[in-house]
């Protein structure tokens, strides 16, 4: 019996790693945790799609205290960009995408952390897709700066910025966004900080679903 602990979940991952000391979640997985509320959703591993910060995030969340289940999806085609993204055919290889699976997984929760990378362009239309597709609200953690206005121009609704009505594009909803998080290394206690206050700011906001 814990006496002066609050008991936390914070799975990292479901299966077998890759990379030195399997370290690194393989795509296509997911840890589920016992009960739902924040879900960290990182790029498939690559050799430019380094999902690193991801379980820096999940533990991050444990350290400093925040009283909620954590649980980690690494995306099965999280390289790349959607398909249908207008910057499509200037980027080669695989597209971006979701499945049923993943989408249903991703509304079982209350706040979704969307990690994208380094790339303006492909983090604004990976936000868009998955909000297209899954109702919740996100929070944006990117190594390179962008703003709601980026979002928004996209058909992305945002706590800040609303596109134009019929230009709405998405059934979920930006609540926030962190930037200067640097794919592959781990995020300073700042960076930390920052992502902790807006998780907790939208799981303590009265219309919380």
């Amino acid at each position: 019996m814990p006496i002066g602990r609050v008991t936390q979940v914070v799975d990292c991952r479901e299966s077998m790693g890759m990379g030195k000391g399997g370290g690194l979640a393989q795509r296509g997985t997911i840890s589920e945790a016992r009960s739902p509320d924040v879900i960290v959703i990182g790029m498939s591993p690559g050799r430019r799609h380094v999902t690193k910060p991801v379980c820096d995030i999940t533990s991050g969340l444990r350290r400093e205290g925040a009283e909620f289940s954590v649980t980690t999806l690494v995306l099965n085609a999280g390289s790349g960009v959607p398909a249908d993204s207008p910057v499509a055919g200037h980027v080669l290889g695989a597209y971006f995408g979701l499945t049923e699976k993943e989408i249903a997984q991703i509304e079982q929760h209350k706040v979704a952390i969307l990690h994208h990378g380094n790339v303006r362009s492909h983090v604004v239309q990976k936000v868009r897709f998955i909000l297209e597709h899954a109702n919740i609200r996100a929070i944006v953690v990117s190594q390179v700066p962008i703003d709601f206005e980026d979002l928004a121009k996209e058909g992305v609704r945002t706590a800040v910025v609303m596109p134009p009505p019929d230009r709405v594009k998405t059934k979920g909803i930006v609540m926030d966004i962190v930037s200067g998080v640097t794919r592959g290394q781990t995020p300073g206690r700042g960076k930390l900080a920052e992502v902790i206050r807006a998780v907790m700011k939208v799981l303590k906001s009265p219309n919380m679903r």
